[in-house]
């Protein structure tokens, strides 16, 4: 089993910027990737970013390329999010999942809201 917990979600102006964090506990040897992903109020959740957790290969969504860094610290077991030039389309719940030997994101956290104000 994996555990994990999002950190740093909370109310930030438009243009502005917001960490998340995702600590990951329990079985991390297991991990081959992990992703955020977000879900706005009546919309579909949708993928935001992943990052390989031995090779640090990174992907994104085409609504946050070029403003959305990803990255991890395998020491502390934690990915973090780097949201830059936020946008009232930003708004959303955040999810950090992690993808094990399955290579499919079978373990998720609880969400951290995010919502940027214009």
């Amino acid at each position: 089993q994996v555990q994990l917990l999002e950190t740093g979600g909370g109310l930030v102006q438009a243009g502005g910027s917001l960490r998340l964090s995702c600590a990951v506990s329990g079985r991390t040897f297991s991990i081959y990737r992990m992703g955020w992903f977000r879900q706005a109020p009546g919309k579909e959740r949708k993928f935001v970013a992943s990052i390989s957790w031995s090779a640090g290969i990174t992907y994104y969504g085409d609504s946050v390329k070029d403003r959305f860094t990803i990255s991890k610290d395998n020491a502390k077991n934690t990915v973090y999010l780097q949201m830059y030039s936020l946008k009232d389309e930003d708004t959303a719940v955040y999810y950090c999942a992690v993808a094990g030997t399955s290579r499919t994101y079978d373990y998720w956290g609880q969400g951290t809201q995010v919502t940027v104000s214009s």
